[in-house]
Order: C-alpha cells, then sequence, then structure tokens
C-alpha cells in the first residue's frame, strides 16, 4: 500500500528533484501546496510556466534575461572595456550590490571539472573570446567561485587571455570584513597572505 495517494507522491517526488530538498522537506512542501488554495497554487504553477517559457539567455553574456540583452548589457552607461566573468547567473548579484563595478559581466554556465567531464568546450567561452576580438576590452576580471573547480577555471581562462595583450585579473579572496581571525581556516587564511596588499 502506497504511503501517499498517487498526486501527492508525484508532487513529493518533484520537490525532491530541487537540490538540496530531501524527503521530508519535500513532504511539508507538498502539504504546504494541498493546504493552500488553489488560486496559490495556480499562481506557484504559473510562475514556474513563465520562469521556463519567458526567459533566455541574453546573447552578449548569457546571463538570464527576458529580451535579448540584459539589462546590464543594455545600460549604455556601463563600460565595455571591462568584462566581470562569473560561473553562474546567480553570482552577478554579490558584484553587482557592491555598486563599484560598472562594467559588463560574461556568464560561463559552470565551471571547469574533469572528474564530471566538465572540460573548456562545455562552458561559454567563445562568446567572450568573441568580445575580445571585436577590440574594445581592456580588462577581464575573473571572479569564478574560490573553490577547486572556481580555481582550475580561473588559471584556464587567466592562461588562455593572457597572451592576447589583456589585463587579467582575479578578485581577491581571504578573511571577511567583520570576522574574527580564529575562526578561519587555513585556506581561506592561506589566500588573505597571499592577497595582501599595502597599507
Amino acid at each position: 500500500m502506497a504511503d501517499f495517494a498517487e498526486p501527492l507522491a508525484r508532487l513529493i517526488t518533484e520537490f525532491k528533484r530541487l537540490p538540496g530538498v530531501g524527503q521530508k522537506s519535500a513532504q511539508r512542501l507538498a502539504f504546504h501546496v494541498l493546504r493552500s488554495q488553489r488560486e496559490d497554487a495556480e499562481r506557484f504553477a504559473n510562475a514556474i510556466l513563465d520562469v521556463k517559457n519567458n526567459l533566455r539567455l541574453c546573447v552578449a553574456c548569457n546571463n538570464i534575461s527576458e529580451g535579448e540583452l540584459c539589462p546590464y548589457c543594455a545600460d549604455p552607461a556601463r563600460d565595455p572595456s571591462q568584462i566581470c566573468v562569473v560561473d553562474e547567473p546567480h553570482n552577478i548579484l554579490p558584484v553587482e550590490v557592491t555598486r563599484s563595478f560598472h562594467g559588463h559581466y560574461h556568464v560561463l554556465h559552470g565551471t571547469l571539472s574533469p572528474l564530471r567531464g566538465i572540460g573548456p568546450e562545455k562552458l561559454k567561452i567563445k562568446g567572450l573570446l568573441d568580445k575580445i576580438a571585436a577590440g574594445h576590452v581592456t580588462e577581464i576580471i575573473l571572479a569564478t567561485s574560490p573553490n577547486v573547480e572556481g580555481e582550475a577555471t580561473a588559471v584556464y581562462l587567466s592562461r588562455l587571455l593572457k597572451p592576447l595583450g589583456l589585463r587579467v585579473t582575479r578578485i581577491a579572496m581571504g578573511i571577511p570584513v567583520g570576522s574574527d581571525l580564529e575562526y578561519a581556516d587555513e585556506v581561506t587564511m592561506s589566500k588573505s597572505l597571499e592577497n595582501r596588499r599595502e597599507m
């Protein structure tokens, strides 16, 4: 005998497909949907379909966009000579909230990971090379994640781009502002020492 009615079991299974959602969380979410008003469930379903039907990748930078260009690429006030390279579209927001970067972006949609079979050909690098070939770019800022795959991707891109005569920089990594040294792990502390600057 099944634990749940078939439609509810199917919904639990679908929620379990989401990253970070296990059996118990999937059950809580499914029962929440079951208890919700029909209008709430329809709004939720329509929001999911709206994302799938109306969003695409920006033709210039691969960010998620409603139109051909994302808001950053469409903004004439932004500096096209600087390109900040990130792993995924959601990595743009932490850079944007600083209000200190006014250039363009390029989204790779992943990082190099030989163990998972992700090589350079699976990343969106060609568009970046096309932008550089157009001749307006002077600096590439590598803002890939500070993990093994992100570092490997940054090293690969640096070796690929430096011979083109560009300034290739990497975001600094280390101790977060407002934290205490006693909580820093050895890798973070090592990066902090490596990225130290003159006072």
